[in-house]
């Protein structure tokens, strides 16, 4: 005879109960509301943080030291990012509304019964706030308002590097949500790695999102996968976007793009999840004296925090330290008795053999400004590099010459598209447009699950699909009625049509 034995999951404190029980309240009202309630109440918060922006822009500079234009540029962003999910309430389309018609004379023999299918919220999301980002990836970012738009209700585990600007943010948005006619309850904060882990684990929260380092973000969808009932993770956890000149773009662009380079690499001190890591350019280009030139024209810049300061000081560290490892600018790190760290660019190159040989020390992230050259030989496959060395990327970029065509930059391509959410061809890809076209994501390491967090696109992550079949009109969902209240885009399958399948 054998023993079952029941493992119960860890008691949650009354405080996380309540949260979550507060968000499941929530969420029995916030799905049914008309698209018009949902999308003005995300327009209202957009307003909240406009009216309030001076005060947070002050308090966000305190807290990580990111300079006031770059975090007035983020709050805009912010506000456009819930504008543009109460546009994908208002418009309808991410329901994915499909309606095949009774069919008598269906192909397969037997008669089709009338189905409809819509996409519906999956529940009470966690949302873990990241560092660089105080509000595009924070209390009312892109992951907070995706979810909201799919008819969530949010609980936001704020990160500790800008806690004042988290509740004040969240007073702000979670007043104007309710204020707007949305259930209260709809976005709430907790505080605290364990507490956040209470919640994760908690069986009333139904799906995650994250945006930080990968070691933290592997232990986060562990605890997601290992739950008695699994739920979804999306986890972004990094990237070194790799990019591609060619020595036609080198010689058309020369310092300009160089310059571009090193903007790219520098800009908010080089923590952004975006930043190019590696530029990969043919061997004997000459490049390192405008490269040292456009970096020592840099300020220094303050990194977010201390924490943030020790892994860049550590990884640095570990790169000069790499034999084969030539410096172009050694850049600066200065720290004060508070562990706060002031930074400027460093610049380093290494020949394609040297990279191969020393992965463990030289492909791993750098989260702030560093960033390696990598000379490739003449006739190197360029697209078997990236696609061994470089696997899982956000991004990937190739800068080509006026007219510069050919099959190894077809496959190049290719590759690019398979190891990256995002390819570009012209730019350099920090700088992630909110649009609807937007990917931001990509294969493993990058993400840990290849959907988005910009676009449109990333509601999709907080929805699951149900069909109804046979169902009596009063008991449908509004999208799949027939007279469609909502007026949501739907598609058909019309009794007849698979005679033509």
């Amino acid at each position: 005879m054998t023993t079952t034995h029941i493992h119960p999951r860890p008691a949650a404190s009354t405080r996380v109960d309540d949260v979550v029980a507060r968000a499941q309240r929530a969420f029995d009202v916030l799905p049914d509301l008309a698209p018009a309630v949902r999308a003005a109440a995300l327009d209202g918060a957009a307003r909240a943080l406009g009216e309030h922006a001076d005060e947070l822009i002050g308090i966000a500079e305190a807290e990580t030291g990111l300079l006031p234009a770059r975090l007035a540029g983020e709050l805009r962003r912010t506000r456009v990012q819930l504008g543009l999910f109460a546009r994908v309430v208002e418009q309808g389309a991410y329901l994915d509304a499909r309606i095949d018609e009774a069919d008598p004379d269906y192909a397969l023999g037997v008669p089709r019964d009338d189905l409809r299918r819509v996409m519906v919220p999956v529940g009470p999301v966690l949302v873990f706030a990241a560092s660089n980002f105080p509000f595009a990836f924070s209390v009312a970012g892109g992951d907070t308002a995706s979810a909201l738009a799919a008819g969530c209700p949010v609980v936001v585990k704020t990160h500790p590097g800008h806690p004042r600007l988290s509740r004040r943010v969240a007073d702000l948005v979670a007043t104007a949500l309710v204020d707007a006619g949305l259930p209260d309850g709809v976005l709430q904060l907790v505080e605290g790695q364990e507490t956040g882990l209470e919640v994760l684990r908690h069986p009333g929260v139904r799906a995650a999102s994250f945006t930080g380092s990968l070691r933290a973000g592997r232990l986060l969808a562990g605890v997601a996968a290992s739950r008695p009932h699994p739920i979804p993770f999306f986890g972004e956890l990094g990237s070194v976007n790799p990019v591609v000149v060619t020595a036609a773009a080198l010689s058309e662009g020369g310092d300009d793009l160089l310059r571009g380079y090193v903007a790219s690499v520098s800009g908010s001190a080089g923590q952004l999840c975006t930043k190019p890591g590696f530029l990969l350019v043919p061997e004997g280009s000459v490049v390192d004296t405008v490269i040292a030139e456009a970096a020592s024209e840099v300020p220094e810049h303050r990194l977010l925090n201390p924490a943030i300061a020790d892994g860049y000081v550590a990884r640095r560290a570990a790169v000069l330290a790499t034999a084969g490892v030539r410096v172009v600018h050694a850049g600066s790190v200065r720290r004060d008795d508070d562990g706060q760290a002031w930074v400027t660019p460093t610049f380093l190159a290494v020949s394609l053999a040297t990279l191969r040989n020393h992965p463990d020390t030289l492909l791993d992230e750098a989260f702030g400004p560093l960033s390696i050259l990598v000379e490739v030989p003449a006739r190197s496959d360029l697209a078997a590099v990236v696609a061994d060395l470089f696997p899982g990327n956000l991004t990937s970029t190739v800068h080509l010459g006026t007219g510069e065509v050919g099959p190894h930059l077809d496959r190049l391509v290719r590759v690019m598209a398979r190891t990256s959410g995002r390819v570009l061809f012209r730019g350099w890809p920090t700088g992630v447009a909110v649009t609807p076209a937007m990917q931001h994501g990509g294969p493993w390491p990058a993400t840990t699950t290849d959907a988005t967090s910009v676009g449109t696109a990333a509601v999709g992550r907080f929805q699951r699909g149900v069909a109804f079949q046979g169902a009596p009109q009063v008991l449908l969902p509004a999208p799949l009625r027939d007279e469609n209240p909502w007026d949501v885009p739907r598609s058909f399958c019309a009794a007849g049509e698979s005679a033509r399948w």
